[in-house]
């Protein structure tokens, strides 16, 4: 017998229901303000708009304070599955139509069921967040919920990637779920993201705040460095999402989404010669070393507005997928600080989990003094990068450019911190300090007492650093593995990754280490 028509009328009726959500009212206020739906968003995700759907027809009768019941289509979330780039890629998207996007039991119950799925399946999540917060008349159930999609974040770490977009709204402990993942992306305009809104802080401290002080993508961006990128809009955020994933594997077993090339180019670039200032007092800008070393257009910056005296990011070395850690000397001389020991550590640990290459560039003339930098825990958070670099174990490879002085140069991963190859320029000075803070402890009473002192510090330098600062120095103790031409750097690099892709480095059996935090 053929099908009943009327149950083939009634899934279409049940599907339109959950495909207009909250209304076609509340979609075109959306589209007004520039924001896209749900359903929107993951169409413009997935390849051909086309995905799965998890938990079309779940849903929780919401009773508002015993007044009314009425029906919340999916719950106000939408989870799915589909391809992105011909990879299978898991999703979900916040319906604030739907109840405000409003997280309660079945809510949470169907991010956990996707969360379940893709660490089964070993596929990326990417998280839409758009969430006026825990569903109020759902009451501990809903905070139950937040729970339960924390641990899933967690359970999850280390073994696929994890990606959140805060494309609307995100307040109290709705905010932790994405700061639990690898990498946030927040939209410039219609979101912010905070644990206390502005009532609060004032009623708890006195202290007047706006939205844009604390919660806007410009604020976390910049100042608390707890986002990654920022998009301009929804269809950005989606690009950069997708982005990203060109960079990081399906999962912690699988490799990075290397396209070598067939044949390494062993070509000279005489411009990089050119960009090296002649005074070693003037700043190199990294920036352009980066963009000679890697493949055009391949440099992906990551987190380029907090603690810009240190750069990380993502780019591919003749097809490879590489991490980059750069000094970058043109902010704060590149001297290592609290918020650029965090951004670094951090980011070693993210490639190390995806069994990304790491280059270090090196240019830093120390972690940087100050009364603010000691009394904030500078040792703590420049620990950080040591332990992250130490117990790494995916290629490494450190380039001294410059400058490699004192605790910085061992918190940018020398030999002895299990860097594979060190290579360094011949304008590299690697010391305990510069040659400048040198003079005062080891010259300074001939200084005082010199006819002409300017002539002979100008000597002692030049002496200090043949004897103490030069690259053949550190190479003669075997500290470094060459130092290079730096017109051949790209190719040098290139032989040296490709050569140790099949790294393999175990270390003692135990739960973790413990980082210090």
């Amino acid at each position: 017998m053929p099908i009943d028509p009327s149950l083939l009328e009634s899934l279409k009726q049940r599907k339109e229901e959950a495909r207009i959500g909250g209304g076609i009212d509340r979609i075109e206020k959306r589209h007004e303000k520039g924001l896209l739906s749900a359903r929107e968003r993951l169409t413009a995700f997935f390849d051909g708009g086309h995905f799965i759907e998890f938990g079309m027809h779940a849903h929780h009768s919401c009773t508002n304070f015993g007044l009314e019941k009425r029906k919340m289509p999916g719950d106000g979330v939408v989870c799915a599955t589909g391809y992105v780039d011909g990879r299978p890629v898991a999703s979900f998207a916040q319906d604030f139509t739907v109840g405000g996007g409003a997280v309660g039991a079945i809510h949470a119950k169907k991010i956990c069921d996707l969360l379940d799925f893709a660490i089964k399946a070993g596929m990326p999540v990417v998280g839409i967040n758009d969430s006026g917060g825990a569903r109020i008349q759902e009451g501990i159930e809903a905070l139950s919920g937040y729970g339960q999609i924390f641990f899933r974040n967690v359970l999850a770490s280390g073994v696929i990637p994890q990606i959140s977009i805060i494309a609307g709204p995100c307040a109290g402990g709705a905010a932790y779920s994405p700061a639990l993942t690898d990498f946030i992306i927040m939209t410039r305009r219609n979101s912010n993201m905070f644990i206390c809104g502005p009532d609060v802080i004032r009623a708890a401290t006195g202290q007047t705040a706006s939205l844009d002080q604390f919660a806007s993508a410009d604020a976390h961006a910049q100042v608390s460095g707890n986002i990654h990128l920022i998009a301009e809009d929804d269809e950005h955020a989606i690009q950069l999402a997708k982005k990203l994933l060109t960079y990081l594997p399906s999962n912690n077993l699988g490799d990075p989404p290397h396209h070598l090339t067939p044949n390494i180019e062993y070509i000279e670039d005489p411009g990089m010669n050119e960009i090296i200032p002649p005074d070693p007092k003037m700043p190199l800008d990294m920036q352009q070393v980066i963009a000679r070393l890697m493949d055009p257009g391949t440099w992906f910056e990551i987190m380029p507005d907090f603690a810009q005296n240190i750069l990380v990011g993502f780019a591919k070395l003749e097809g490879m997928v590489i991490g980059i850690i750069a000094s970058q000397p043109m902010v704060k001389a590149g001297c290592i600080d609290i918020d650029s020991s965090d951004k670094a550590a951090r980011f070693i640990r993210v490639c190390n989990i995806y069994s990304i290459p790491v280059l270090s560039l090196v240019d830093v003339p120390g972690f940087m003094p100050g009364l603010a930098q000691e009394r904030g825990g500078i040792i703590r958070h420049g620990a950080k990068m040591l332990f992250a670099w130490a117990s790494c174990t995916v290629p490494k490879i450190t380039l001294i450019c410059r400058k490699a002085y004192g605790g910085a140069y061992l918190a940018m991963c020398p030999s002895d911190l299990g860097a594979d190859f060190v290579f360094a320029w011949p304008t590299a000075e690697i010391a305990v300090m510069g040659a400048q803070g040198a003079m005062k402890v080891l010259y300074k009473k001939e200084l005082e007492e010199a006819k002409d002192p300017e002539a002979l510090e100008q000597e002692l330098r030049r002496a200090y650093s043949e004897k103490f600062a030069s690259p053949y120095q550190a190479a003669s103790n075997g500290m470094i593995t060459d130092v290079i031409d730096p017109a051949a750097s790209r190719s040098t690099l290139a032989l040296a990754f490709r050569g140790i892709m099949g790294k393999h480095e175990s270390r003692p059996p135990k739960k973790h280490g413990n980082i210090p935090l």
